[in-house]
């Protein structure tokens, strides 16, 4: 017989949080097919992952422009300008998690943020605030899919792997969860985390989620 479920762990970005560098840099480049370029070749997300890895911005900042100082301006509007590439609220993960919430459900979130950022979706969705243990990637200096920032949330929250449901967008990340142990759910689409949680006997999985 399976082990209770004790507790979902969320990611954030992706799953409840729209984040998309390419809000902003359809603003500051001619049409999509230069943006998509540019962060492609120039603001990668291996160099944005530095900064959910703990680096500080203005380091970052600084040695990119010296490789590409044609595009210093563009580079730095990465830091200046980073809440532009803020969407909303994913708002059917968002009734699932406050349906968790009603229910009396453990909430957890493991998630792959900047921490000179991250202050900046904290004041703007107030749902931040329903987590027991949000582990903020670039204040522990660990980053998914490191199994060590996984083993960091377990022992800050004394469960064990097999207690909790881990949902993320990221293929990587699930691959490294599931090898720990956790129930892991690769999140598509609101609908079908309610199907997958219903599955598990944590959700009325008819319920629509809006």
């Amino acid at each position: 017989m399976a082990d209770p479920i004790k507790a979902v762990v969320f990611d954030l970005g992706g799953v409840l949080i729209d984040w998309n560098p390419l809000y902003l840099y359809r603003q500051l480049l001619p049409d999509e097919e230069s943006a998509r370029r540019f962060l492609a070749e120039v603001c990668t997300p291996a160099w944005n992952g530095q900064f959910d890895a703990g680096k500080p911005f203005a380091e970052g900042v600084a040695e990119l422009s010296g490789e590409f100082p044609h595009h210093g301006e563009l580079i730095s509007a990465f830091h200046t300008r980073w809440s532009e590439m803020l969407g909303g609220a994913i708002e059917g993960t968002v009734a699932i998690l406050e349906e968790l919430r009603r229910e009396e459900v453990a909430l957890h979130a493991i998630s792959n943020w900047s921490s000179e950022t991250f202050p900046i979706a904290a004041e703007r969705y107030a749902f931040l605030s329903h987590f027991e243990v949000l582990i903020v990637s670039g204040e522990r200096k660990l980053a998914k899919p490191d199994p060590a920032i996984f083993e960091l949330f377990l022992q800050e929250t004394s469960l064990s792997p097999r207690d909790c449901v881990f949902i993320d967008d990221n293929a990587e990340n699930i691959a490294t969860a599931s090898r720990l142990g956790f129930k892991a759910i690769r999140f598509r689409d609101p609908e079908t985390l309610r199907r997958d949680l219903g599955e598990l006997g944590l959700l009325n999985s008819m319920q629509s989620a809006i």
